[in-house]
């Protein structure tokens, strides 16, 4: 019997898709992740289900749409989570990091939860809970960067959410999760394969890198500029409602400005793309901790993010919206068994799920709506003629009761179920989105048949998930801690 592959599965937070150099963005440093491309597969067009965080990750663990799990803001308990299949066919199964499950201590399927909740977690129904780094921290005697720390700064509101890391560098978020998991596999006596999940904070605001890799973008003149070159008036009544929350309130130390000046923009590239490069670094010492412990011949390495962020393209902060770099994510795929391909197929993050499953010899569970990427990666399966992405009312998007996007080779339509404004953008003829056919009477066809490729997709998802609904309704939702 073939050996099964040890897996580690990476997952970074907010991080778009155009922040790797070997993906055609040259003005990116990451030489591991370049290497991730260069010798393993790439799928190019990779669409999260849903752009936040926590109902992305909810999806993703389970294989089903936000409207069939139920979770559609951070907040929402999780039902059942693919890990514990893992662990029933006898894998070793832990976390570090970031997953943002709910509740935060629940198990979820893992053996091991070394849990670093967010960046800058100050969550006021958790007072009882601290995770891992909070010990951190707390151990040493220093106080833990956050929210309430950089509002002290004098120029708080002019910084658009960027730091420079002034704690000891090995307390970063983004260097301490990834040495969590390499202690983890230079410790652990076990020999059994295993499941290795690691969840970094970054490059999620506060954008906030150490000094040595915002040195590598600071004063740069090559770094890309944001969309904002059309009229805002122009999106639809949610999603400028959205824009203008954003100037009313401050999120994860980010005072969003209606009229940034062009050196803050550059400003706040930098310093999100150095935290990329940061985390590409620590993707290195990962390479080098399995070759240490003998096992990175045998092991499947992913890497891939829940969601982007918008970094002022569309006049908009972070995400909680349907354009290309909110829903569009990096996904890689190295190691054991993987060949070198660069794959163009739509594919959705939560076909990550049933790709794993297959790689540890266990089936998927026949309701899931997430595919395999096994095919894809063989060069043959069928392939998609859309995906799709839902986001419901929350504590953010706020004017609206629920946005769904199909997104097809040509054609992206955002649909409000609230509202006659919606959105659709020839991505071939418009791939900036800054021009909405919504009410342009020549597309009028295209946006009825892509609104009713929605209706059909929402009724067949109704029918391939009836058996997830009953498996669910014969146990209890997932509470237990580790």
């Amino acid at each position: 019997m073939q050996q099964r592959p040890n897996i580690v599965f990476i997952i970074t937070d907010q991080q778009r898709y155009d922040t790797v150099n070997a993906l055609g963005f040259p003005y990116m440093h990451t030489p591991n992740l370049d290497r991730m491309v260069e010798e393993g597969t790439s799928f190019d067009r990779m669409y999260v289900t849903s752009p936040s965080c926590s109902p992305s990750r909810a999806s993703l663990f389970s294989g089903t749409f936000p409207h069939t799990n139920g979770v559609y803001r951070n907040d929402e308990p999780w039902s059942w989570c693919w890990v514990d299949l893992l662990k029933q066919a006898g894998y070793r199964c832990v976390n570090t990091g970031k997953m943002h499950t709910w509740p935060v201590e629940g198990a979820f399927g893992f053996h091991e939860r070394h849990v670093v909740e967010n960046k800058d977690r100050a969550h006021p129904d958790l007072p009882f809970y601290l995770d891992t780094w909070d010990k951190a921290f707390w151990t040493r005697g220093i106080e833990k960067p956050t929210r309430i720390t950089q509002r002290r700064l004098a120029d708080y509101k002019e910084r658009l959410g960027c730091y420079v890391w002034g704690a000891p560098e090995d307390l970063h978020a983004d260097n301490f999760v990834p040495e969590l998991a390499q202690m983890w596999l230079d410790r652990y006596p076990g020999n059994e394969p295993f499941f290795l999940q690691i969840g970094i904070p970054g490059p999620h605001p506060p954008y906030d890198p150490t000094q040595d890799f915002l040195d590598l973008y600071e004063g740069r003149n090559d770094l890309p500029e944001p969309i904002r070159d059309y009229d805002f008036d122009t999106q639809p009544g949610p999603i400028r409602k959205l824009r203008e929350g954003h100037y009313a309130q401050d999120h994860d130390g980010i005072v969003h400005l209606e009229h940034p000046t062009a050196d803050q923009m550059r400003k706040q590239r930098a310093h999100y793309y150095a935290n990329v490069s940061m985390i590409d670094a620590q993707l290195g010492k990962l390479f080098a901790a399995l070759e240490k412990r003998g096992v990175l011949d045998s092991t499947i390495i992913v890497f891939t993010s829940d969601h982007g962020d918008c970094l002022n393209d569309h006049g908009h902060s972070q995400k909680w919206n349907m354009y290309e770099q909110s829903v569009h994510v990096p996904a890689l795929v190295w190691g054991k068994g993987i060949v070198q391909r660069r794959c163009d197929a739509l594919v959705s993050l939560f076909d990550w799920g049933p790709t794993i499953l297959e790689w540890a010899g266990v089936k998927p569970p026949g309701w899931m709506e997430a595919r395999s990427l096994n095919p894809l990666m063989a060069g043959k399966g069928e392939v998609r003629d859309c995906v799709f992405a839902e986001h419901a009312n929350d504590a953010i998007l706020r004017d609206t009761d629920f946005m769904t996007m199909v997104r097809t080779e040509r054609y992206k339509l955002v649909h409000f179920v609230d509202s006659d404004e919606g959105q659709l953008f020839d991505l071939q003829a418009d791939p900036r989105e800054t021009v909405n056919l919504w009410d342009d009477p020549g597309f009028a066809e295209i946006r009825r048949s892509l609104t009713m490729k929605i209706l059909e997709w929402r009724i067949q998802s109704d029918r391939k998930t009836q058996g997830f609904r009953q498996a669910l309704a014969n146990r209890p939702p997932i509470r237990e801690g580790v």
